[in-house]
């Protein structure tokens, strides 16, 4: 290793003092000279040469280790090669034997069932009949023959797949085949094969055509033979698969090379592996031979190793080169990272959120100036220190430390959104805070402790307290609107019960007239006028306590007693403007608990302006039903009963839909527009909803539900 008295600027020169001189500054002394008188500058000049030959070997250990990096890849390329060319070799030898071996079974199964020909009790007929069925299943036999036991053709059946192979020449030419397979299955009573011979054809070519003969025995006694002529063409093309055929070129040759029969594609390009099987049969012998061809020789990558090798070899000298320049990349990336630390300590002493983290023992490693500031604490006050820290409050830093203890043994992850908890600053004062906690992951994907980002939140508090002041007042703003509000309901509601009296009194007037004085209809009447008088004055109460805010008297009440309670002022109303009321109540209903006085006020008032929006679209027959019923379960298995009046009005108008519940609207000449926005009011106060839909044919429903009693 260099020392430092050693290294220079790029543009200085080096002297043998060690000393450095940038280019061109002048001298401020003569240069030093030797004992003998010497200028020590002359003493460079070994010095240059030293270096030139380290240049040089330098060069040449580079340029060897280049010839060794291309004479391997050379030696691997043709080893590969070689590799390649074995392979293939060895894939068409094993080819050729296993289409072999598909010959020879195919050849053993002709015989076994060319056998079937071979039964003395079949006619000529029969036998033909027979003879054809082999013919049209094997494409590979072209002609079929009995013979008698002295070789005359008896009967004879020709392939449908070709024109008669003998229509030209006759059977004649081939008769010596047929004679030698003949004999020497007689003589070993077996089947026996002919050597292949030409037979010319009428286009101008012709046929490698063998012999088969099987005898016929019987009881000893040769009764005649069954001769069978192979196409060797289509024996190749029937027996070998069609895949071998696409890129090899199957053949049958004799010993000496004489081409017999050939299936396949021709030779393409230049390098062609050849394999040969001997298929040895019964009196004749053929070479079954296989070529297999690529279109040019193996390509500079062979296969995957070489490449592979190449790629690293490359791969070698990239990072050689590399290392050249390691020294010059590790002082530029230390100069960054230096940079980076300085840069992420600015924004963290930047930042406003206080930052803390601990090991896995609980202990503070790290705090940002922000957090310090936010608890008035030193980092050396705050390092190092395990629980309980300064910061926790002396009354919670029990419950803190258990906290903290289930956290750390992994039982409890905070939850992402972050928790609230309250510090205590060095002055003694509580601040409240916002904690968010993360895993603290090191390089390796360990888990080395948690990583805390804490927001003082306590301008939020403030803030929030603020807003639920002015939310407080605007609520008595609201509840100040609903007096007037209700001052003006109450005028507008005051004026049924009110007028009911004075009808029912103004009866009793007339009936007193004209009655006896004991009359049941006056008693009555006047039980009537005490009815409406008392529901007069629950209404008012009941706007009384509803302006004052004060808990609503609820009370369970019977489904069907809450519409017979306004049944009378309906059917009064019904009366007088000719319409038909109709009241369902299902059976077996539990009681609703709800506020009475009020709920019958909804229940009046709907069907009030359902009569009333017929009477001014002058329907011709009117009727309003008043409905209850058991409404659907609800989740938490509450139950509901629905109550609802439909009508068969002109229904509502789009435009006047979204309007209908503002107060102070109303489509009426004499209305104030406070009856359904009271009613809303009513039904939501008993936590539902007030809804409407269009009515079939025509008209509207309103809806809505209350709670049913719990059993």
């Amino acid at each position: 290793m260099r020392s430092a008295s050693r290294r220079c600027a790029p543009n200085c020169r080096r002297w043998t003092t060690g000393s450095c001189e940038p280019p061109g500054r002048p001298k401020a002394n003569p240069p030093a000279r030797s004992a003998e008188g010497i200028p020590l500058s002359s003493q460079v000049l070994p010095l240059s040469g030293l270096r030139y030959f380290s240049h040089w070997r330098r060069a040449g250990l580079w340029g060897l280790l280049a010839v060794l990096v291309v004479g391997l890849l050379a030696a691997l390329v043709y080893l590969a090669a070689r590799y390649e060319a074995s392979v293939a070799q060895a894939a068409v030898e094993r080819d050729v034997a296993d289409a072999l071996s598909d010959m020879r079974s195919a050849l053993t199964r002709n015989v076994q069932e060319l056998q079937a020909l071979e039964t003395g009790q079949m006619d000529a007929d029969a036998w033909r009949t027979a003879a054809e069925g082999l013919l049209r299943r094997h494409r590979e036999w072209v002609r079929i023959e009995w013979r008698a036991p002295n070789l005359e053709v008896l009967s004879a059946v020709d392939t449908p797949y070709r024109k008669p192979v003998f229509e030209r020449l006759g059977r004649g030419n081939s008769f010596p085949e047929v004679q030698q397979a003949c004999a020497t299955a007689r003589r070993l009573s077996s089947h026996a094969y002919s050597a292949s011979h030409f037979e010319p054809q009428p286009d101008g070519l012709g046929l490698e055509l063998m012999e088969l003969c099987l005898p016929d025995t019987e009881a000893g006694k040769l009764e005649g033979y069954v001769v069978a002529t192979y196409s060797l063409t289509d024996l190749l093309a029937t027996q070998i698969g069609p895949q071998m055929g696409r890129s090899q070129e199957i053949s049958f040759t004799e010993a000496d090379g004489t081409r017999l029969a050939m299936h396949g594609l021709a030779h393409r390009g230049t390098r062609v592996y050849t394999a040969q099987q001997l298929l040895d049969l019964t009196g004749n012998t053929m070479v079954l031979r296989m070529d297999s061809w690529r279109r040019s020789e193996p390509e500079l990558f062979p296969n995957v190793l070489t490449a592979l090798v190449t790629v690293m070899s490359v791969a070698l000298v990239t990072v050689l080169v590399m290392l050249a320049n390691d020294t010059r990349r590790r002082l530029r990336v230390e100069q960054d990272l230096a940079d980076a630390l300085a840069f992420r300590k600015a924004m963290e002493d930047s930042l406003v959120t206080g930052l803390r983290a601990r090991d896995l023992q609980g202990r503070t490693t790290y705090v940002n100036p922000a957090f310090c500031q936010m608890v008035g604490f030193r980092p050396e006050e705050l390092l190092g220190q395990g629980a309980p820290p300064p910061y926790w409050p002396p009354e919670r830093a029990e419950e803190y430390g258990k906290r903290q203890q289930v956290r750390l043994t992994g039982g409890n992850r905070p939850p992402r959104e972050g928790f609230e908890s309250v510090f205590m600053r060095k002055d003694g004062t509580r601040l409240p805070v916002l904690i968010i906690e993360a895993p603290l992951i090191n390089a390796q994907g360990l888990q080395t402790g948690w990583m805390s980002a804490v927001l003082d939140i306590s301008e939020q508090r403030r803030v929030e307290e603020l807003s639920r002041a002015s939310q407080e007042r605007l609520q008595a703003t609201a509840r100040l609107a609903t007096v007037g509000e209700m001052a003006s309901l109450l005028s507008h509601e005051l004026n049924q019960p009110l007028a009911a009296i004075a009808s029912y009194a103004t009866g009793s007037m007339n009936l007193l007239q004209h009655a006896p004085p004991p009359a049941a209809d006056l008693q009555l009447a006047m039980r009537r006028i005490a009815e409406q008088a008392d529901r007069a004055g629950r209404v008012i109460r009941s706007v009384h306590d509803f302006v004052r805010r004060r808990d609503q008297a609820r009370e369970v009440v019977a489904a069907d007693a809450l519409i017979e309670a306004v049944l009378p002022l309906v059917n009064l109303q019904a009366r007088k403007l000719g319409v038909h009321v109709e009241v369902r109540v299902d059976a077996g209903l539990s009681p609703v608990v709800c506020d009475r006085t009020m709920v019958e006020q909804v229940v009046l008032n709907l069907a009030r302006n359902a009569m009333q929006a017929m009477d001014e679209a002058r329907v011709a027959r009117p009727e309003l039903v008043v409905r209850v019923r058991a409404a659907p379960a609800a989740e938490g298995g509450k139950r509901w009963l629905e109550f609802s009046v439909a009508d068969c009005g002109p229904g509502i108008p789009e435009e006047i839909q979204q309007q209908l519940f503002t107060p102070f609207f109303t489509t009426k000449a004499e209305g104030m527009g406070l009856g359904l926005s009271l009613c809303r009011t009513v039904v939501e106060q008993h936590g539902s909803q007030l809804l409407f839909e269009p009515n079939q044919p025509q008209g509207t429903i309103f809806r809505f539900t209350l709670p049913a009693k719990e059993a």
